[in-house]
């Protein structure tokens, strides 16, 4: 005999499935990440205790593809950061007759804030999104399993050189990116202050002060390991067919960026709890 009574509906499970679903696979990944992370800092370390494991030419081939390449890309967008943050910010401070202030609001920003983070997304999308592809295909073709029947570590080969690589660039890349904010800073200076180049150079000595450069540096090596792990552990990740290595590198850049985001707002608590 049939049982009575109105059945769950579906529709009503559906969301909560959903969301136990998502809960369930983002804590299943940040549990591999870490395991990655442990991997990559075991093969880091026996790579530096043992100079002959060295591999200087893929060492220099990735510091000139993340970092000599980047360049230009990092100037064009800092510089246009900048000036365009010093012309919302004089349009705001000639209001209330404040607009000498405006120095002050974009070099603060620029070397605490905006340099290393706007270098760091910008990295994150040109060479994270190449380190997963890259990494995303050898490990489609096979290539990774070749390595570990040879006995080499995957990790030690197509992680380390690339986390070296970024470690060096990306704060090479924001110490450029702040000075070229600070020579947009010049040029905007000139341009709504009439401030000559004595005068620019003297309201800059009284504002930067070690401290605040130090911020800003700091967080680079940080960001750095953030974006070249979390780029390298997606593609190795990529199984199946070659859409996956899409969903791999597009999957790479969000994570990364979110990351980098939120690994500042850390700082900044840290920071302003140091009184820096």
């Amino acid at each position: 005999m049939p049982q009575t009574g109105t059945p769950t509906t579906p529709a009503l499970i559906a969301p909560f499935e959903t969301l136990g679903r998502g809960i369930f696979g983002a804590g299943a990944y940040v549990v591999d990440l870490f395991a990655f992370i442990g991997q990559a800092f075991a093969r880091l370390g026996s790579v530096l205790l043992s100079p002959r494991r060295f591999r200087m030419a893929s060492l220099v081939r990735h510091i000139y593809d993340t970092g000599w390449k980047a360049i230009p890309i990092i100037m064009l967008l800092s510089l246009g950061t900048t000036m365009v943050l010093f012309y919302q910010g004089a349009s705001q401070l000639q209001r209330y007759g404040a607009d000498l202030f405006t120095i002050n609001l974009t070099v603060i920003s620029l070397l605490r804030e905006m340099g290393v983070l706007i270098t760091s997304i910008m990295v994150a999308g040109r060479s994270g999104s190449a380190f997963a592809s890259e990494t995303g295909v050898m490990k489609l073709r096979g290539e990774t399993d070749v390595l570990r029947s040879m006995g080499i570590d995957p990790i030690e080969i197509l992680v380390v050189p690339r986390l070296l690589a970024l470690l060096i660039t990306l704060p090479l890349l924001t110490f450029i990116a702040d000075i070229v904010g600070l020579a947009g800073a010049y040029v905007m200076a000139v341009w709504q202050l009439d401030m000559s180049w004595p005068q620019y150079i003297q309201r800059l000595q009284t504002i930067i002060t070690p401290d605040m450069f130090a911020v800003g540096m700091i967080k680079a090596p940080v960001f750095a390991f953030l974006i070249a792990l979390i780029c390298t552990h997606q593609g190795m990740r990529v199984e199946g067919s070659a859409e996956k290595v899409g969903f791999a590198t597009t999957q790479a850049v969000v994570i990364s960026i979110f990351a980098v985001i939120m690994a500042d707002a850390l700082f900044s608590i840290l920071f302003a709890k140091a009184g820096l």
